[in-house]
């Protein structure tokens, strides 16, 4: 991986497996077999995302296969029931289908990912056509970063502007993705400033510090605990 990749459209699947309302339930089987995936984006019209039908839908035809639920589980679970009697995509799929743009930053899809507890979204445009596919793989990605490129970066775009030389000697190294600033600083009250910064880097794991301020010959910075700053996610 070279650069930074920063929105969805850098590491998301542009070929996609995809089906449309009137598909059979053993249409939509037979395609998650085939492509290897747990969820299906709907499609009507030239393309746009009216759904997605996931392998949890199908397999509630299964589940009330041979059982007689009780008035209580009817009510309770009336959805659920209504897709184990689905014959097609459209009954079946999960609507409005929940989705992010492609040009949304790697953070925002992951957290849309977390509060919705889902392995992968589809990706649509501006009019909510389908461009591909990001999952929970792609967006680690980023970790696969050589330390060369987030040194290059993080001396770039953090170290240049808060400790710039002659006044600082600060020195980047990384390891396994995790980034330690070492040297001399002409102000160590930088330091969460910079913690904060580096971590939006994408690839970044983990920000260390072995730095004092000028003036101070021995005294060493601590490093933010990686628990209690706000970290951005990557």
């Amino acid at each position: 991986m070279h650069g930074t990749p920063h929105i969805v459209s850098d590491v998301m699947t542009h070929t996609v497996a995809a089906i449309g309302r009137g598909a059979s339930f053993k249409e939509v089987v037979r395609m998650m077999h085939d492509w290897k995936v747990s969820a299906l984006p709907v499609l009507e019209g030239e393309g746009r995302v009216v759904g997605v039908v996931s392998e949890a839908d199908l397999l509630h035809k299964e589940e009330f296969r041979d059982s007689d639920p009780d008035r209580y589980t009817q009510l309770r679970r009336l959805s659920d029931l209504a897709k184990a009697g689905a014959v097609t995509a459209g009954e079946l799929m999960t609507s409005p289908a929940l989705t992010v743009q492609a040009d949304a930053t790697l953070a925002q899809a992951a957290r849309a990912l977390a509060r919705a507890k889902v392995k992968r979204l589809p990706v649509v445009d501006e009019l909510g056509m389908l461009q591909g596919i990001v999952s929970r793989a792609d967006l680690l990605k980023v970790f696969l970063r050589d330390d060369e490129d987030i040194t290059e970066e993080v001396r770039r775009e953090v170290v240049s502007y808060l400790f710039p030389a002659p006044t600082s000697a600060v020195r980047v190294t990384v390891r396994d993705g995790v980034v330690t600033l070492s040297g001399r600083i002409r102000d160590t009250s930088l330091v969460p400033v910079a913690a904060r910064l580096i971590r939006a880097v994408e690839g970044v794991v983990d920000v260390e510090f072995d730095v004092s301020e000028h003036g101070r010959s021995s005294e060493t910075a601590p490093a933010p605990s990686s628990h209690s700053e706000d970290a951005s996610p990557s």
